[in-house]
């Protein structure tokens, strides 16, 4: 054999070595159940599976990542607790996520658990923010809005309405544009129909009149400019209003 063929040779070895290394540890970098995770979560994300499209099938995952079938199932669980993917029993996963939703999508998504449970996350500091920047002119706002929502008596609609208005007051009285921002998609989730299918379960006469004292007690810690008591209020209250809605699920 001449200098040139083993020369060749030697180099086609060298790249085919290299290759087979480089598969060999993609599959066992990505063969336990957080690296599937993040490799399906990419192709999910990256519209690689679209919406409502079914994922292949537990086997075939677990040959196209060199893992065992309880391994990918530890994955998808993973991906359906990102609310990515929904498993049906006998049917198969499919992908959940839409890509940039609208305002729509976003809420025929979302329940109204995981809407107060995003409520918890954001009031809490909206009524930290309201004491530490609320003015004169924001302080007379929430209590107009205080106002109205403890006068509507028993209407659903009307407290309905009255309830958005008075958080969005607290939301204003932020003085953060971008939290306002923020609290407006809220109210927009909140009006979507999982939402109107409850109230009339949930806001009952000794119900609303219970939202309103918290109501009361909220405004009065922002008055008086008390952080920790204005925090306690809207998480006390928003805790009850997630106890309420589980009353009934």
């Amino acid at each position: 054999m001449s200098t040139s063929h083993r020369l060749q040779n030697a180099e086609l070895n060298e790249v085919s070595n290299d290759s087979a290394a480089k598969t060999s540890a993609s599959v066992t970098h990505g063969s336990d159940s957080a690296g599937i995770t993040a490799q399906l979560r990419r192709e999910i994300l990256d519209g690689g599976y679209g919406y409502r499209e079914r994922l292949p099938a537990e086997r075939a995952l677990a040959l196209q990542f060199g893992a065992s079938r309880g391994t990918v199932r530890e994955a998808l669980r993973r991906l359906e607790e990102m609310h990515l993917v929904s498993r049906r029993v006998g049917s198969g996963t499919f992908v959940r996520y839409r890509g940039h939703a609208d305002h729509e999508d976003i809420a025929e998504l979302t329940s109204p658990l995981e809407l107060i449970d995003v409520r918890l996350v954001v009031e809490p500091h909206m009524a930290r923010l309201a004491v530490m920047h609320a003015n004169a002119q924001d302080l007379q706002r929430m209590l107009e809005a205080l106002t109205i929502v403890e006068g509507v008596d028993d209407n659903v609609e009307d407290f309905s309405r009255a309830d958005e208005a008075f958080h969005l007051a607290l939301a204003e009285s932020s003085r953060n544009p971008l939290l306002l921002w923020l609290y407006r998609h809220i109210n927009e989730v909140r009006r979507h129909t999982q939402w109107d299918a409850r109230k009339d379960k949930i806001l009952t006469a000794t119900r609303i009149a219970e939202y309103n004292q918290q109501h009361r007690e909220l405004y009065a810690a922002i008055a008086s400019r008390d952080i920790e008591h204005a925090v306690r209020a809207i998480s006390g209250h928003l805790e009850k209003a997630r106890s309420d809605l589980m009353g009934i699920e």
